[in-house]
């Protein structure tokens, strides 16, 4: 699952890159920006429901909606703990949590990076 995610979250920010450049050129660094940040609430999205599936289809989580919660919860690592996977599952649930601190902090580091790139901070301008 780590390297999945990781996998799709390596092309997907390749993809919000060169959509911010389609969009940089025309001139548009407010719609560029606004589209990163939607374009990385998307892949994170898809990668939460990729876990959610997984802990659905391994039988760690019993209801697909419970999985869903259980796997935005363990991978934004806010972790309730109102949902606990079985206690053989224990390692592969905290493993979401690692990998969506990272996976999370590689999107605030492209969203920085694409902030001073595109604008509205661009480096020069605005530092």
């Amino acid at each position: 699952m780590i390297t999945l995610t990781a996998l799709i979250h390596t092309f997907g920010l390749i993809a919000i890159t060169k959509m911010e450049s389609v969009l940089q050129k025309h001139q548009h660094p407010i719609i560029s920006m606004a589209t990163t940040v939607l374009g990385l609430f998307l892949l994170l999205t898809v990668e939460v429901w990729l876990w959610a599936l997984a802990h659905y289809h391994l039988g760690v989580i019993e209801h697909f909606e419970t999985a869903l919660y259980f796997s935005l919860t363990s991978f934004s690592t806010l972790g309730f703990g109102d949902v606990l996977p079985a206690r053989e599952w224990r390692i592969f649930a905290a493993l979401e949590g690692v990998n969506g601190f990272l996976l999370i902090g590689w999107s605030t580091a492209h969203l920085i990076a694409a902030s001073i790139r595109v604008g509205p901070f661009r480096t020069g301008e605005h530092f």
